[in-house]
């Protein structure tokens, strides 16, 4: 029997979490503490195995009044509460970081693949404050206390927030949309969580970087999603000489187009975590 704190309440991963474990409740005690409080400093970490860390703010944003924020929850408030979790002997600290490390997506016209020899190089403070929590609490490890960092890309499914939504209204909306040709790694939270789940069961150690077995088109995802409500899309390939220019210029283009992946060697595992393939996730998601 695993007994698991999440430490950050109401957060779509460590909910997702819970409930898939929840198919096992001879294996797994989940426990969930809200970071906000600033109670949790006294809450009892001795009784655990495992501290997920899920607590952080979770999208970019640009607002430089929001850095020292950014840093203070996602550095700060990580390192402490790994610290606290070894000094009360927990055995394992898992903490989610981000594929956005690696900075942005690369322009609509270029392929870009991270590899293992990629050096980390954040282009925002939420990148570098993962980065940099990263850096505090990998040293922390020792033969009694794991540190598993995860940099998962994209994360979707049912509920989920962020880009994937939008494209999902676009894609029931729209009669016709661009055929790019792009790539992007992705996750779907059912594999997210086999994954995490996997590596308590191994008690595993170092920096993982989990991602669906198919890299996505933007436009093969749109064709999908419009596909999983009944509606049809039509891709042309009209709109691309001029998406293909103004990507030079006009960021949310390659924000929408552009290329980001992670070589797919780096993301397999001893035991298979990927147990939804790309149709699967999306209908999941959006049925």
């Amino acid at each position: 029997m695993k007994k698991i704190l999440i430490t950050g309440a109401n957060s779509y991963i460590g909910t997702s979490f819970e409930k898939w474990v929840s198919q096992w409740p001879d294996k797994y005690i989940v426990d969930t503490l809200d970071m906000k409080d600033p109670k949790w400093k006294e809450y009892d970490f001795s009784k655990y195995d495992v501290v997920f860390h899920v607590a952080g703010i979770a999208h970019v944003s640009i607002d430089p009044k929001m850095e020292e924020l950014y840093y203070k929850v996602n550095r700060d408030l990580t390192i402490e509460t790994a610290k606290k979790a070894k000094a009360e002997g927990v055995k394992q600290f898992i903490f989610m970081s981000s594929i956005i490390v690696y900075g942005d997506s690369s322009h609509i016209n270029h392929k870009r693949v991270i590899d293992k020899n990629t050096v980390p190089t954040p282009s925002n403070f939420y990148g570098k404050s993962k980065l940099q929590a990263e850096e505090g609490i990998l040293p922390l490890q020792d033969d009694n206390f794991n540190v598993v960092v995860i940099r998962p890309p994209m994360i979707f499914g049912k509920g989920s927030k962020g880009n994937y939504p939008k494209l999902s209204k676009v894609a029931q909306k729209l009669p016709i949309f661009p055929d790019i040709k792009n790539e992007r790694s992705m996750l779907h939270i059912d594999n997210l969580c086999e994954f995490i789940r996997l590596m308590i069961d191994n008690n595993e150690k170092g920096i993982f970087y989990p991602q669906n077995k198919e890299y996505v088109g933007t436009s093969q995802l749109v064709k999908l999603i419009a596909e999983a409500h009944g509606k049809k899309v039509m891709l042309t390939k009209a709109f691309n000489p001029l998406l293909k220019l103004m990507g030079k210029k006009v960021g949310i283009i390659n924000k929408v187009f552009g290329n980001l992946v992670y070589e797919k060697s780096m993301s397999e595992y001893k035991v298979e975590y990927r147990i939804r393939d790309l149709k699967e996730a999306v209908w999941e998601t959006e049925v």
